[in-house]
């Protein structure tokens, strides 16, 4: 069945559609169902997609009683949309075996509105305090960028809100934001973090993927993001190509000479990065309390221990 196809009527709540119990206060929205092949990822989709256990769990649910809840997409043209919200619903469709989806089609949607739709439903399915680094860093941003005006940002997170539950929350949601210390008390952040945040938003994808694996650390990631996108691919590139992890003082190295920086020169330092028998450290041992540790560096890794006691080290001395 194609967009042309009859409409129906459907009301966004699992339980409804289970029980046939539609209440006539609810708002209806136009379901259509479309082919799963003709809907494409949101361009630059913030957000990962589900693997391993949550994505084996949805294939199964899918496979039991197919998709409940529409995906959201935008028509970009005959038998061609951008898919807002269901990513992972469009996944496991696929690894079902499903090749039709029920969809909800917006029609005449800008770019800015489009991604407020992104990031605002993926809010609603998950805590924020679940999301990874990058994400956390895309949600601040585009809070903090205001990408549409607030009246109409209001009208999406209030259609939004129909949609998940069919109540109205406006007020807790659908707040002014002012500025990153409205960010910061709204998600219990210091200020400093969101600014931060707010950094890492300007990174590259594979940089952002780096991050999120805990390849790089947060102190790196804003760093890098201070230089343009074609360096931080070329430093990308020649960490992948020679093998040398990016800490901070080199990450501090490339934002210095950013403007006489190459992509020859970032690999004349890759090399010297990688070269294990050159600048070696050497290592004395030093022994920290328990509960000082526990404190500060419960479940972290070695080097990122070392990288955070010579931040401070390096903060103290400088004083």
């Amino acid at each position: 069945m194609r967009a042309s196809a009859p409409k129906r009527k459907i009301f966004y709540d699992a339980v409804d559609l289970l029980t046939n119990d539609l209440p006539e206060t609810k708002t209806q929205f136009d379901i259509n169902m479309l082919d799963i092949d003709e809907i494409q990822p949101f361009d630059n989709h913030p957000f990962r997609l589900y693997e391993g256990e949550r994505l084996e769990d949805m294939v199964k649910s899918i496979k039991m009683y197919g998709i409940l809840t529409p995906v959201i997409v935008r028509k970009l043209g005959e038998h061609n949309y951008e898919m807002l919200s269901g990513h992972n619903r469009q996944n496991a469709a696929r690894l079902a075996g499903i090749h039709e989806i029920p969809a909800i089609v917006k029609g005449n949607i800008s770019d800015s509105d489009a991604y407020v739709y992104v990031i605002e439903t993926n809010l609603m399915q998950r805590s924020f305090s679940d999301l990874l680094p990058s994400e956390k860093a895309a949600v601040l941003s585009e809070k903090y960028g205001k990408v549409c005006d607030q009246g109409r940002r209001n009208d999406i997170l209030k259609e939004l809100e129909l949609l998940e539950s069919g109540q109205s929350t406006s007020g807790q949601i659908g707040q002014k934001l002012q500025g990153r210390d409205a960010l910061a008390k709204e998600y219990g952040l210091s200020s400093r973090v969101v600014a931060r945040y707010l950094r890492i938003n300007e990174l590259i994808p594979p940089l952002k993927n780096l991050l999120d694996s805990d390849v790089i650390s947060q102190a790196v990631a804003v760093e890098l993001s201070y230089l343009p996108p074609n360096i931080q691919a070329w430093i990308f590139d020649a960490s992948e190509t020679l093998g040398f992890r990016i800490n901070t003082n080199s990450a501090e190295t490339f934002r210095r000479s950013a403007e006489v920086l190459t992509e020859q020169r970032i690999f004349e330092i890759g090399k010297d990065l990688a070269d294990p028998q050159r600048h070696q450290p050497i290592y004395k041992s030093v022994k920290l309390p328990s509960n000082i540790y526990q404190k500060y560096f419960s479940g972290q890794k070695k080097d990122t221990v070392v990288e955070v006691i010579e931040n401070a080290l390096k903060a103290y001395f400088d004083k």
